[in-house]
């Protein structure tokens, strides 16, 4: 009998250890579980905006981090307000935190260069966000198709106007953006200044796209006596500007004026005639498209591109949008539609533009 029993309580001791064996182990958080995820550390995505000074900047920024948050990204935002020292002195700090992708809207396409090399040393690769980053080892760049936007532009004003004193008012000199849009409008406008119909009488790019220094340039060559039937204004902030100087010779409205970036003000201007139209980009495709390929880059992904975009140094994998010309015709169907601008926002009567 207690040779039986001394059997008996091996057999339970055995079935115990069994069971501690095969399921304390499942019991436990798994390496892939919340345990494991404490472990890991979160990719860190740096997002360095040279300018904040335009409307559709902290859109960009708070579109983008929304998306890659989503998926799973940390994002650290620096913003230099047009100043190359303080962007490359972001970017380098950004490189010590650790990320692993800078997305970079260029203060100065061209000045920045030596911050995008250190960042390429460092093993962090930078995405040209909007601007395309010159002369520079970058690893991708996603924009709109901006020589359309020039087009754009250019075709807008010539549908109001077709012959007369045309004034080009560009955006930033330091911007490869503002050569890409003037190459556009120009490239649509040649052929009738060839044939004399149009008269190229201002052709100014805009320091830092301000629209204080776009009035500057137009209220100088309206001060002249001199007229102006038609300007192709580069940015919606350079249009605001513009039509201000207009505005102070009665000109406002009668004088056709482009634009770009579909900002709540120019829709308001458009609605009430005073600017002829503008080139929406949706910006919403725009960061979330930055972001999914940020991620992906992060993770050691590279979607393919279908063009490629010469920066000076080398032919950057490109990721590039549509842009869209906005009138008082299709604005309820493009910006209104697509939840850029509000109905009530865009048409309130009542109240005057913001700028």
């Amino acid at each position: 009998m207690k040779k039986m029993l001394w059997v008996v309580g091996l057999l339970i001791l055995a079935a115990i250890a069994a069971w501690i064996i095969v399921f304390f182990p499942l019991a436990q958080p798994s390496s892939g579980g919340v345990a494991g995820s404490q472990d890991k550390k979160p990719v860190l995505i740096g997002f360095a905006l040279g300018a904040l000074r335009e409307e559709r900047w902290l859109t960009d920024e708070n579109l983008f981090t929304a998306r890659a948050e989503e998926l799973g990204a940390v994002v650290i935002q620096e913003n230099s307000n047009y100043d190359v020292p303080t962007q490359i002195s972001q970017i380098e700090n950004l490189i010590s935190q650790g990320v692993k992708v800078i997305v970079v809207v260029a203060a100065d396409s061209k000045a920045i260069a030596p911050a995008i090399e250190e960042a390429q040393n460092a093993g962090v690769r930078v995405i040209a966000y909007d601007r395309l980053i010159e002369n520079s080892t970058i690893d991708g760049y996603v924009s709109f198709d901006n020589v359309k936007v020039g087009e754009l532009q250019a075709e807008g004003v010539l549908a109001v106007v077709q012959k007369g004193n045309f004034a080009y008012i560009g955006g930033a000199p330091t911007d490869n953006n503002a050569f890409l849009v003037k190459r556009g409008s120009m490239a649509v406008l040649d052929p009738k200044i060839k044939s004399g119909d149009i008269t190229l009488v201002l052709d100014q790019f805009t320091p830092n796209w301000d629209p204080a220094e776009a009035y500057k340039t137009m209220k100088s060559y309206l001060d002249t006596g001199k007229t102006v039937d038609a300007v192709i204004a580069a940015n919606d902030g350079t249009a605001f500007g513009v039509i201000q100087a207009l505005a102070e010779k009665r000109l406002a409205g009668k004088v056709p004026v482009s634009g770009q970036d579909a900002e709540l003000s120019a829709s308001q201007r458009i609605v009430w005639g005073t600017q002829t139209m503008t080139v929406y980009k949706p910006i919403k495709a725009e960061a979330v498209a930055a972001a999914d390929l940020a991620v992906a880059m992060a993770g050691g992904r590279t979607p393919p591109a279908t063009v490629t975009t010469n920066n000076g140094k080398m032919d950057v994998p490109s990721y590039l949008l549509a842009p869209t010309a906005v009138t008082k015709a299709n604005m309820a169907g493009t910006v209104v539609k697509d939840g850029f601008h509000t109905y009530a926002e865009v048409y309130q009567i009542s109240s005057t533009p913001s700028r």
